[in-house]
C-alpha cells in the first residue's frame, strides 16, 4: 500500500498546522484538504484489504487419529469440517469415519471412544480422499494445533500419490492464535471454550464434528474485535465523497468545555499518565507551545 503524502512536502505541513489540545489546526485550508483526503484514502485501501480479507472462505477442521505420530504409521479414523463464509456459517459440513487399517491405540480410545470395530465398515482414506479435497479447495483452513492435524494428512494424502494438503490450501493455526492473544495461559479448546463463555458440556469424549463445532465458535469469540463482514463491507464499498463538491453551509460553530468538564478531563489524563508511565497524548500536547 502506497502510503507516500501526496505533493506536500513535511516543511509546509509542519508550517501550516499546529496541535491545540490533540487537534490538528490548519490555517491553510488546501492544507487541510490534503492531508484529509491522504487519510481518507488509506482508509478507504485498509477497508478494502479487510473486505477481501471478510470474504474468504474458511474451513473449521478437525481429526481424530489412531495414535500421536503419523511417522510411525498411525493413520486418521475421523475427520471433520465446517465452512464458514466471511464470519457466517454456510450449513456445509464434511464428515466422515475412516477405516485405519490397524490397531487404535489404548490411550487414543479413551479419548474420543472409538474401536476399530466401530469402523470395520467404513470407507478408507483414499475412497473419500477426492470428495475432501474438492470441499476445502481454495480455502483457508482452521486448525486448533495445525501441525498435528496437517501431518496426518498429508501422511495420507502421500499415501494415495496425492500432493500435500498446502497444494489444496492454506492453514491458520488457531492454536497460535490463541496463544498469542492469551500468553502464558491455558489455551486449550475446552480452556477457550470456558474463557470465551463457549457450551462444551456435550465434550465429555473428543469427536472431530463437535470440535469442529467448538472451535469455530471459540474462534468467532477469539476474533470479535476484528470488524464484521457487514461492517467492512459497508465501509469498503461506501461512495467517495469529494470535499471541493461538498455545500458550505455557515461558519463553524465551536463549543468549549466548562471548567467542570475541563478539570475532569485533566484527571482523566493524570490517571492514564499514572498507568501508562507518562505516555498520555493529551498532556504532551498541552505542552505544545500555542
Amino acid at each position: 500500500m502506497n502510503t507516500d503524502f501526496p505533493t506536500l512536502d513535511r516543511d509546509a505541513v509542519n508550517r501550516e498546522w499546529k496541535p491545540t489540545r490533540g487537534c490538528p489546526i490548519f490555517r491553510d485550508e488546501s492544507v487541510f484538504i490534503r492531508v484529509h483526503l491522504w487519510f481518507h484514502r488509506l482508509s478507504s485501501e485498509e477497508a478494502k484489504r479487510k473486505g477481501e480479507r471478510a470474504r474468504v472462505r474458511r474451513i473449521v477442521l478437525d481429526t481424530e487419529t489412531t495414535g500421536l505420530e503419523p511417522g510411525a504409521g498411525h493413520r486418521i479414523i475421523e475427520l471433520a469440517c465446517l465452512e464458514l463464509h466471511g464470519r457466517r456459517a454456510t450449513g456445509r459440513h464434511f464428515h466422515r469415519y475412516v477405516n485405519p487399517e490397524r490397531a487404535i491405540d489404548a490411550a487414543a480410545s479413551q479419548v474420543h471412544g472409538l474401536t476399530l470395530e466401530d469402523l470395520a465398515d467404513k470407507p478408507l482414506f483414499g475412497d473419500i480422499a477426492d470428495e475432501f479435497l474438492e470441499f476445502v479447495e481454495g480455502a483457508e483452513l482452521l486448525i486448533h494445533n495445525a501441525p498435528f492435524d496437517v501431518a496426518f494428512l498429508d501422511e495420507e494424502l502421500k499415501r494415495i500419490g496425492r500432493p500435500a494438503l498446502a497444494s489444496f490450501c492454506t492453514v491458520c493455526d488457531t492454536l497460535e492464535l490463541a496463544r498469542d492473544l492469551h500468553p502464558g495461559k491455558k489455551n486449550s479448546l475446552d480452556a477457550l471454550c470456558e474463557r470465551y463463555a463457549v457450551d462444551h458440556s456435550r465434550r465429555t469424549l473428543h469427536g472431530a464434528l463437535l470440535d469442529a463445532q467448538l472451535l469455530a465458535d471459540v474462534w468467532l469469540a477469539m476474533t470479535r474485535g476484528q470488524e464484521t463482514l457487514d461492517i467492512i463491507m459497508q465501509a469498503a464499498d461506501a461512495p467517495t465523497v469529494s470535499l471541493a463538491a461538498a455545500p458550505r453551509e455557515g461558519p463553524l460553530v465551536v463549543v468549549r468545555a466548562s471548567e467542570a468538564e475541563r478539570a475532569q478531563h485533566r484527571a482523566m489524563c493524570e490517571r492514564i499518565a499514572r498507568d501508562s508511565k507518562g505516555r498520555c497524548l493529551w498532556l504532551h500536547l498541552e505542552a505544545v507551545p500555542t
